[in-house]
């Protein structure tokens, strides 16, 4: 079974039930792909929830998914890296976390779904593969 690393913004995005192809895509594969998450998307959620209630319903959810282990050192540096490479061809990233979760999904060799644009850009220039949808 193929694994796929879920963004953060896909999760919002799913969660408001807010449609998206994205979401027609969780909702379509959910029993037929790994979904997995890593340290970053679970800050980026869990720090968003505003009632605690919420908080409550999602945590038993997300603990309950495939969790990328890697060394966040390592994932650190790449990441970094990452972003040197981008800027260096006159992209700059918005948000420094969405090079941590591409590292994620390139060290694992994951595709990753997503709804951000700057994935789009990260994909063009490195070894990310993302969800063709």
């Amino acid at each position: 079974m193929e694994a796929i690393l879920v963004d953060t913004s896909v999760w919002i995005n799913f969660f408001k039930n807010i449609p998206a192809p994205s979401n027609d895509f969780l909702d379509s594969n959910f029993t037929s792909v790994i979904i997995t998450t890593c340290p970053v998307i679970l800050q980026e959620i869990f720090q968003g929830i505003a009632i605690d209630a919420d908080e409550k319903a999602l945590k038993p959810y997300f603990e309950n998914l495939v969790r990328l282990t890697d060394d966040p050192y390592i994932i650190a540096f790449e990441a970094a890296g990452l972003y040197r490479s981008l800027r260096k061809r006159g992209i700059t990233i918005r948000k420094p976390n969405d090079c941590l979760i591409a590292a994620y999904a390139i060290r694992n060799d994951i595709e990753l779904l997503h709804n951000d644009r700057d994935f789009t850009n990260i994909a063009a220039f490195s070894d990310l593969k993302t969800v063709a949808i």
